[in-house]
């Protein structure tokens, strides 16, 4: 009984714990049962705080997926407002891929400046451009709107950029202006999106024009909604938000359109077909084609073998 007793007293420490470690650290932050809900379609892992944990596997297949394929199966799905473009790309010659976790800054007024930054404080925080970045792992992509803010308003600049890539890996999609570009580009694999550059920087409260007001809510980036957990796919000055019960379709879809391109281009070059056979449903005959190149060259192609087998297992022709 004594025993019994004890490990309820141990359970019920864990439990307030755990409780306080939320509290404190997820400031301006929706609760785990709010995200959830909001989040309904993804049915996998969770983080602690509720926020949608896609498999790294995905995340290592998503690399090779173009903005315009990620594009055609979220349209399909009826998501068509999930692409944003025109951005200044810090080291462009990448892909940029990972988790978001978002932010979201308002312009700043004294009073609600105040609430927030108090309550920081007895959690023992300390410069609010800061908190969403204590947050960040391996993987991760922070995803900040700071409603464009220019002149005095960049609170990412080398230092922060240098937390950022060291906890993720990863740079950023950024709505707002960054500082040090050139400290942020000498990080090799700092491939972030921002807004626009600007020398000034963020001082309040001496120039109070931004404050927190959010983290890991739904955010909005330009004209595209962003979930915490949503998997961001960048390149080329453009960044698309991967809703996470979409992005396993998303890859495989790349895959299935990457061997079929490959096969395609392959047998037009050899001329046993035409480009209307090819660029048109394909015949029974040239299926069947397909399928046996595919099993011919499993072991050599750029798509995993487990895949392919798994193509094969469900096609339809």
């Amino acid at each position: 009984m004594r025993k019994c007793r004890l490990l309820y007293r141990v359970a019920g420490i864990a439990l307030l714990q755990c409780c306080l470690f939320f509290h404190n650290a997820f400031a301006q932050q929706i609760s785990r049962d709010e995200l959830i809900f909001l989040t309904p379609e993804w049915k996998g892992e969770r983080f602690a705080d509720g926020r949608p944990r896609v498999p790294d596997a995905i995340l290592a297949r998503m690399k090779q997926v173009s903005i315009e394929e990620a594009w055609a199966v979220l349209k399909n799905a009826g998501y068509g407002y999930q692409l944003t473009e025109n951005w200044l790309v810090i080291n462009p010659d990448s892909v940029l891929v990972g988790r978001a976790v978002t932010a979201v800054f308002m312009p700043a007024r004294p009073d609600v400046w105040k609430a927030i930054d108090d309550r920081g404080k007895t959690q023992g925080k300390k410069g609010q451009n800061t908190w969403p970045v204590d947050l960040l792992i391996k993987g991760d992509v922070y995803v900040a709107d700071q409603f464009g803010a220019h002149k005095n308003g960049p609170t990412i600049g080398d230092n922060v950029g240098n937390a950022i890539y060291a906890k993720t890996g990863n740079g950023i999609v950024y709505n707002g202006a960054v500082r040090d570009l050139r400290g942020l580009k000498e990080m090799g694999g700092f491939t972030s999106f921002v807004e626009s550059y600007d020398p000034s920087y963020h001082n309040p409260p001496g120039d109070l024009n931004t404050m927190i007001v959010g983290i890991n809510q739904p955010t909005r980036i330009k004209q595209a909604t962003v979930m915490p957990g949503d998997v961001v796919l960048g390149e080329n000055g453009v960044v698309i938000f991967i809703p996470p019960h979409l992005a396993e379709k998303v890859v495989t879809t790349s895959e299935v359109v990457r061997l079929r391109d490959m096969f395609g281009h392959l047998r037009l070059k050899e001329g046993k077909y035409t480009a209307g056979q090819i660029d048109a449903r394909w015949s029974p005959d040239i299926e069947k084609d397909f399928s046996a190149w595919l099993n011919e060259h499993i072991n050599e192609l750029p798509v995993p073998k487990e895949q392919i087998q798994n193509i094969l297992k469900n096609r339809t022709w």
